[in-house]
């Protein structure tokens, strides 16, 4: 039998920028998809022929991936996104007769252009390199399933449109990391690949700097760590899920504390280790206290609380004060590829999740 390959990436010689293991980050909690981790997209599918001799799939792979590296395609081995019979493997497997090896990514292949969209973009910071933006929630990040136009990349397009060096159909340049549809907050973008490089290696290695801030049900202790691989869920394949003994799944640390108590809620501040799909919100759910109003996690029902007709009342007007999960990516921080340069962005509070800390404030305050 004939060794085949399957790929709907027409443009081979970009396959390099394919591994980058920042891809594994949504995401809010990085970037595992492009709309709420929901989905994996396959690259490229090879079919090993019937007298394939044990071969380690980062060599097997080498050869049929021109114009990428081997350290490449390790990192996206340990970022789970090479496959064999359908089953993440590590880059030292062996290649048997007949493997079917998949590789997927977070995104999908760009069936068709981006095309730019005059979407009013919040910008905090831009220079010829990089620009950083304040996402409110409700805008979708990335083009995917469902989701081909409306996007954050999409008004990116439109912004650099006369920027001849920034290309947005080009996976080289672009997003570094990713936040959920409904989370707001702060985001890097990088013009030019060697920038996206290196700040996708300082993401990979856990320099940078990022601050959450969230509402969440109950009252946890004033500061902690949650740790616990996150996996997909077995039951709910649209959901992430905690795996404790660490069989399934990969790690996964949030470090929290208290700002604000309001008896029944709390405002909390989370930093990550780690950047998993879903992380600070699959996270919070596995300690008990959901984030408030999230709707994937449990948030939008009562949890805390009194079962008065007038409590209810306060919650849903509470629940629609902030119709989404109240998170917001609040701060960033990372060196300039560039300059050198230690850069540190700070946003406000959205205004719904600024009315909803109000009006738990009054309260608590009142009650």
């Amino acid at each position: 039998m004939k060794e085949t390959c399957q790929n709907s990436n027409k443009d081979i010689p970009e396959a390099d920028n394919f591994f980058n293991p920042e891809k594994e980050s949504d995401n809010d909690e990085r970037q595992e998809s492009v709309n709420d981790g929901e989905y994996l997209y396959e690259h490229y599918r090879f079919t090993a022929n019937n007298n394939q001799s044990p071969l380690r799939i980062d060599k097997f792979l080498i050869d049929r991936l021109p114009h990428t590296s081997r350290n490449r395609i390790q990192l996206a081995a340990e970022a789970g996104c090479v496959l064999v019979n359908g089953q993440a493997v590590k880059s030292n497997y062996r290649v048997k007769p007949l493997d079917v090896i998949a590789i997927v990514m977070s995104y999908p292949i760009y069936e068709n252009t981006i095309i730019p969209e005059d979407i009013p973009l919040n910008i905090v910071y831009e220079d010829e390199e990089l620009l950083v933006v304040n996402k409110p929630a409700g805008l979708v990040v990335h083009p995917g399933h469902g989701n081909y136009t409306g996007t954050l990349v999409n008004a990116l397009a439109y912004h650099l449109k006369d920027d001849h060096e920034y290309d947005p159909d080009s996976q080289s340049v672009g997003l570094v990391h990713r936040i959920d549809k409904d989370t707001s907050g702060l985001l890097v973008i990088a013009k030019r690949p060697e920038i996206k490089t290196h700040l996708s290696r300082q993401f990979f290695n856990k320099t940078t700097r990022r601050k959450y801030i969230a509402m969440v049900w109950g009252t946890p202790d004033n500061e902690g760590t949650i740790e616990g691989n996150i996996g997909r869920d077995l039951r709910d394949r649209m959901k992430m899920a905690v795996f404790p003994d660490g069989e399934q799944g990969k790690q996964a640390v949030t470090h929290y504390k208290i700002v604000e108590k309001f008896g029944y809620v709390s405002r909390i501040e989370c930093s990550l280790e780690t950047g998993r799909t879903h992380q600070i919100r699959v996270h919070l759910k596995y300690i008990g206290h959901p984030v408030f109003n999230d709707e994937r996690y449990g948030g939008n029902l009562i949890l805390k609380g009194l079962q008065s007709a007038s409590y209810k009342q306060f919650i849903n007007n509470c629940f629609e004060t902030c119709n989404r999960q109240a998170l917001h990516a609040k701060t960033l921080g990372f060196v300039h590829p560039k300059t050198g340069k230690e850069m540190f962005f700070d946003s406000e509070l959205p205004e719904d999740m600024t009315a909803l800390i109000d009006k738990w404030r009054k309260y608590y305050m009142e009650s």
